[in-house]
């Protein structure tokens, strides 16, 4: 599988940032031969200040930032992840939607973990999705969903390998802090090596965020990392690879403790 990770910076202006997007990815091509593009949370529209009305610029699936996706999806020949702020009857989802290459809406996953932790809380302003796994094939390749925060919770991705993932895809705004780099990597490099999978995490960069989009193999190694700056990191990931290392480390298989349902 070909992959992609756009790192950009989102602004509070849904205009803006649909052009940013295609302005950015306009360097990838349909000759790329890519499988998979992963954008960051809240691509359509940065979370803004603690009191910025997330309702009010919460889009449908059908609206401008889907559309836009799709059109790239079917211009590329791949498929696209990216994160949204879903409309509802009230507080909004924060949504992953994967467009096909054939610019249909295929899944969406809504954020089950808000974050609500180091003196934030998501939950005041938007709502959390349905406790279930989602996973979908891509270019034969089974591929997880989680959004940032889920990352701090290794159950979650469990439950993604268990429903068959060999490759995590985690958008992620990961708020910069004291720490909050380090986190970053231990825990994506952590769900990697526990779940022998590969974790590919496209994040957003600038000044409020951590950036270091990652991709990391099933053996815990950085396959690539950005820095803060926008950049597009690409990488191929080989089903072998995490065949051999589920081999070699057979945590999977040796598990005597297991989650009750």
């Amino acid at each position: 599988m070909r992959v992609a990770l756009v790192q950009l910076a989102s602004a509070t202006d849904s205009a803006t940032n649909r052009q940013d997007i295609r302005s950015q990815i306009a360097v990838l091509s349909a000759a790329d031969t890519l499988d998979l593009v992963v954008l960051p949370e809240a691509s359509m529209h940065d979370f803004g200040a603690a009191d910025h009305d997330l309702a009010a610029v919460a889009e449908p699936l059908d609206g401008p930032f889907v559309q836009l996706l799709g059109e790239e999806a079917q211009r590329l020949g791949a498929t696209l992840v990216a994160g949204m702020f879903e409309r509802t009857d009230g507080l909004p989802f924060n949504t992953l939607v994967v467009v096909g290459p054939d610019g249909a809406l295929r899944q969406t996953y809504r954020k089950i973990h808000l974050y609500d932790s180091f003196g934030y809380k998501e939950s005041d302003r938007l709502r959390a999705g349905d406790i279930e796994p989602v996973v979908l094939d891509i270019a034969d390749t089974p591929v997880g969903l989680m959004t940032c925060y889920d990352l701090r919770f290794p159950e979650h991705a469990r439950a993604l390998v268990d429903a068959g993932a060999e490759v995590i895809a985690v958008p992620a705004a990961w708020v910069a802090g004291d720490r909050k780099l380090d986190h970053w990597r231990t825990l994506l490099a952590a769900r990697a090596i526990e779940n022998t999978a590969y974790v590919v995490a496209a994040a957003q960069g600038g000044d409020r965020y951590t950036g270091h989009s990652l991709v990391v193999d099933p053996w815990g190694s950085i396959v690539g990392e950005a820095v803060s700056a926008p950049e597009i990191i690409r990488a191929t990931l080989e089903p072998e690879v995490v065949a051999h290392a589920r081999e070699i480390n057979p945590s999977l298989a040796n598990r005597r403790i297991r989650t009750q349902p």
